[in-house]
């Protein structure tokens, strides 16, 4: 069963359905959008190199977890799109993992090819190992359990001044309780 039937038989469509759902004569993929971690450097580097290839289906980019995605696809679990690429379709359509960043590519004109030869089973391991990897670098790129650095972020109160560097502004207490106690 692949990702997007099994997807479709979780929101409690039958896997029948979902598979006639996905019939490309009856349900053209028209635009895609691709939840992505706003947060991974990894993320940010591929969303804007995407942003920057010739499209034969547009692609919109939203961040994973974030109000807009929750309230556009309130039957994700938001959790797991932080963990692993996931792209959706204007028809509902959900990739995950090595699937989206194939549909991802088939969207690119100069890549359309590529994500062919990847959809086949043996290009599908290669696909995968690529995800594998890419998860592999983001694990690596999480604060060392020790000293609790790594990675400065807006929400934790850090900001970057190109003439001052990196400044803590810790985020207000409320109620009177704050992050820290």
């Amino acid at each position: 069963m692949s990702t997007v039937t099994a997807d479709r038989a979780a929101q409690g469509a039958p896997a029948a359905q979902a598979a006639a759902d996905r019939d490309a004569r009856r349900v053209p993929v028209r635009r895609l959008t691709v939840l992505h971690d706003a947060e991974c450097s990894l993320c940010g580097f591929l969303c804007d190199w995407l942003r920057r290839q010739p499209k034969l289906v547009p692609l919109e980019f939203v961040p994973a977890g974030s109000a807009q995605a929750c309230a556009r696809y309130p039957g994700l679990d938001h959790r797991a799109t932080l963990d692993e690429i996931t792209v959706v379709g204007d028809a509902g359509q959900v990739y995950r993992g090595a699937a989206a960043w194939i549909v991802t590519l088939w969207a690119l004109r100069e890549h359309r090819a590529l994500s062919h030869r990847l959809s086949t089973p043996a290009g599908a391991k290669v696909a995968r190992a690529a995800v594998l990897a890419a998860a592999r670098w983001r694990q690596g790129q999480e604060p060392a359990a020790g000293w609790g650095g790594g990675v400065y972020r807006r929400g934790d109160g850090w900001s970057y001044d190109p003439q001052l560097g990196w400044l803590y502004d810790p985020p207000a207490c409320a109620g009177g309780a704050c992050a820290t106690d």
